[in-house]
C-alpha cells in the first residue's frame, strides 16, 4: 500500500476518536444520562481516556493493532448496550449513532486486521 495514503487514512481515522475522548472529559455531566450502569461519570472518564489512548496509539502506530481491536470492541459494546436498546425502545433518534458506531467498529476491526504491530 502507498505510505502516504495509509498514513493519512490512519491519522484521519484516529484523530476524531481523540477529540471524542476530550469531549468526554469536558462534558461528563451532560453525558451521564446515556450511560446505562453506575457510576456513570466514572465510565464516561474511563471511556474518554480509552478513546484518547486509542487515538494516540493509532496515530503513532505503536500497538495500533491492539488499540484498534479494543476500540472496535468498545464501539460494539456501545451499539449493544446504549444504542440498540434505545432503538428497540422506539427512540429512532438513536439509529444514526447505532449505525455510526457499528460502522466505526467495523473500520477499527479492519484496521486491526491489516495492522502490522
Amino acid at each position: 500500500m502507498n505510505f502516504v495514503t495509509t498514513t493519512l487514512g490512519r491519522i484521519l481515522f484516529a484523530v476524531p476518536f481523540g477529540i471524542f475522548g476530550l469531549f468526554h472529559f469536558m462534558n461528563a455531566g451532560a453525558m451521564k444520562g446515556m450511560v446505562p450502569f453506575p457510576p456513570q461519570v466514572v465510565w464516561i472518564y474511563v471511556t474518554g481516556a480509552a478513546l484518547i489512548a486509542a487515538a494516540i496509539s493509532i496515530v503513532i502506530n505503536k500497538k495500533a493493532r491492539l488499540a484498534s481491536l479494543l476500540l472496535g470492541a468498545m464501539l460494539l459494546i456501545f451499539v449493544l448496550s446504549i444504542h440498540l436498546p434505545g432503538v428497540l425502545g422506539g427512540d429512532q433518534s438513536a439509529m444514526p449513532n447505532l449505525l455510526k458506531d457499528l460502522s466505526l467498529s467495523g473500520a477499527a476491526f479492519t484496521f486491526a486486521g491489516i495492522s502490522k504491530d
